[in-house]
């Protein structure tokens, strides 16, 4: 199915790195909670009037089109787990000992998969399916995800939008989002123990042990006028009327849960509820806990913050959420806000308790720009606009440290792909790695060691970009994303092996590119999986208009090829082990079923699609058993 490439070696000699520059300093922003239920109310609904339009509060508020809700981003992608127990693989997660949701989950002694809205267990020894749960009957698109716990499985179910059941006359009826989890017993045969629900989008969630941190945002449910015939200034001032009218149960997220027979209901109590010095009233982020080693479910204990939230991150024993204020809602006369907010948590035990927050310039690609290293937390952002020749876009890293209730600036470097913006961060101790690109990929290597003086250290200049760097040990980096012409132009996914054991002067080792592919592994690093005991690089890759047989060899031009491919990393680059296909979902008319995920159990190799699970001897490349779930 995939052709091996020849093997292409860059290097170069880093420049002088670029100059420092002292940018924006971290905001002063600091969480308060509120004096009073009734403060609370005077204070969100004045933010809200200043922050409506004519058309509502826009895509942070609740007039949105359902097709365009359906579109929000969800939030976070994950990095290396470190070393997995022996015998079995993990997910694929940014910090050691802090798991991440996704759709298939092992503990060495079953795999439980979720998908379409039914739970499936599978066996790794007798390679059968031994288990099946549906939980959603109605499921129909968007992928729900699991997290592991002995015999409990926390299902993370996709967000469910709706309208409102009643509106007055003449209003439109607000998208409501509505995050529900489900616990699992898999002590048998599985079985539902309880089931949550709570207004809100599900941006994420960690793991750490037996406790759950589950990040969800809602926002306030308005059902605004939409006059036909009314000027802006008309409509902004009716608007602003429903938000004077409205009641502290119009923001504060509800819940229900349950379980054992029982249902209970609740609401966020306002004294749970913090703000920073300035905000929307357009949007709440809440955290919630759970304990998988109880016997129940629970409430959640939520506690709540007046902002908005798309990337989670944990380093354990603390929790950050990050806020790109670019989307913030505001006047029809106000412009873009090019900052990140971000709020730092203590969740090392019981309730997560509001610790320090700031804000840095620019905005993040992705959870894996951020990373805490002895008390420190380091930042990388892309600032300006890429493809506006009238914004040019450089990028740097900020070093915060908590002091008092504030994260405040103690280094930073900046200036890094003028022109350019983030596509890949890695930071490994006190050395970071960042990949800009726009027509090249400048690799960067970061010196983090001095926390108040950073300063890079090293580039690499090559065609393409990675868009996730993975360490793959002695001094090697591993990276997947798309090889690219001299001018930018996308060519397929390639795999990339650097080695940055001198950090000034990286240098890629080789190369395997796979013409006109693409993987998600690119923007989801769940998808990717490197087994260090066979020093393995497995990722799915899909290729369109391409045919392919069994054996994985290319055909005619046709339908779409779809599979996985797997390499093992020698000391002179890359071989290809072997590749994997899944038959065709035929009862979904499919012609081609898509590898999502891949684990290794005992020496087998475990591929998972919507379709089912197909488990490939790792000696030998041998198919042993295809177990259907659907």
């Amino acid at each position: 199915m995939v052709a091996a490439l020849t093997l292409a070696g860059c290097t170069a000699r880093p420049p002088a790195p670029p100059p420092r520059d002292p940018g924006v300093p971290a905001g002063a922003l600091r969480l308060v909670a509120f004096d009073s239920c009734d403060e609370a109310l005077r204070q969100l609904r004045a933010a809200t009037k200043a922050s409506v339009g004519p058309w509502g509060l826009g895509p942070d508020g609740d007039i949105v089109p359902l097709a365009a809700a359906e579109r929000a981003p969800v939030g976070a992608v994950a990095k290396d787990a470190g070393a997995s127990p022996a015998g079995f693989s993990g997910t694929t997660v940014h910090e050691a000992g802090v798991d991440e949701p996704d759709l298939v989950k092992t503990d060495g002694r079953r795999i439980v998969t979720v998908a379409r809205g039914v739970l499936s267990v599978v066996d790794p020894a007798s390679r059968r399916l031994t288990g099946r749960l549906v939980l959603d009957a109605t499921a129909r698109g968007g992928a729900a995800n699991l997290l592991l716990h002995g015999d409990r499985a926390l299902v993370l179910l996709p967000t469910r939008w709706d309208t409102a059941p009643s509106v007055p006359k003449g209003r439109v009826a607000p998208a409501v989002a509505e995050a529900r989890l489900v616990l699992v017993d898999l002590g048998g045969a599985p079985t539902v123990i309880g089931e949550y629900r709570i207004d809100g989008r599900l941006v994420d969630a960690r793991q750490v042990g037996a406790t759950v941190r589950v990040v969800v945002r809602s926002a306030p449910r308005l059902a605004f006028p939409q006059p036909a015939r009314a000027t802006d200034a008309q409509r902004i001032a009716a608007n602003r009327a429903v938000v004077d009218r409205a009641t502290l149960d119009d923001w504060l997220p509800r819940y229900e849960v349950r379980e054992g027979g029982r249902r209970t209901t609740g609401r966020v109590d306002c004294g749970r509820v913090s703000r920073p010095a300035g905000y929307s009233g357009a949007a709440l982020v809440s955290v919630l806990s759970f304990d998988l080693g109880a016997s129940t479910l629970g409430a959640g204990d939520p506690v709540t913050v007046v902002a908005d939230g798309e990337t989670v991150y944990s380093s354990g024993p603390r929790l950050y959420l990050a806020n790109d204020r670019r989307w913030r809602p505001r006047s029809a006369t106000g412009s873009p806000d090019d900052t990140t907010e971000i709020y730092q948590f203590d969740t090392a035990a019981g309730t997560p308790r509001y610790v320090a927050a700031g804000s840095v310039p620019g905005w993040l690609v992705n959870q894996y720009a951020l990373s805490e290293w002895n008390g420190h937390l380091r930042v990388a952002t892309t600032t300006g606009d890429p493809w506006a020749g009238g914004r040019r876009s450089s990028s740097g890293v900020y070093v915060l440290r908590a002091d008092g209730a504030t994260l405040t600036r103690v280094g930073a470097v900046t200036g890094l792909g003028r022109g350019e913006r983030i596509f890949a961060v890695r930071f490994l101790g006190g050395t970071g790695y960042v990949v800009t690109f726009r027509q090249t990929d400048p690799l960067y290597t970061v010196d983090l060691r001095d926390p108040a003086a950073p300063r890079v250290t090293g580039e690499l200049k090559i065609n393409g970009y990675s868009s996730y760097l993975h360490p793959a040990g002695d001094g090697r980096l591993l990276g997947v994303g798309q090889e690219a012409t001299d001018r930018g132009r996308v060519q397929g996914t390639q795999v990339s092996l650097f080695d940055v054991v001198d950090p000034t002067r990286p240098t890629r080792l080789a190369q395997h590119h796979v013409p006109q592919g693409w993987s998600d592994a690119e923007g989801d690093p769940h998808a990717f999986l490197y087994w260090a005991p066979e020093r393995l690089v497995v990722i799915p890759v899909n290729r369109p208009g391409v045919a392919t047989d069994r054996a994985g060899a290319e055909g005619t031009r046709g339908a779409p090829g779809s599979g996985l491919l797997a390499l093992r990393v020698g000391d002179g680059g890359f071989t290809v082990a072997g590749t994997v296909e899944h038959p065709p979902a035929l009862a979904d008319g499919a012609e081609w079923t898509p590898i999502n995920r891949s684990l290794v159990v005992d020496g087998v190799l475990w591929t998972v699609s919507d379709a089912g699970l197909k488990a490939t001897a790792l000696a030998g490349w041998r198919t042993l058993a295809w177990v259907p779930t659907t």
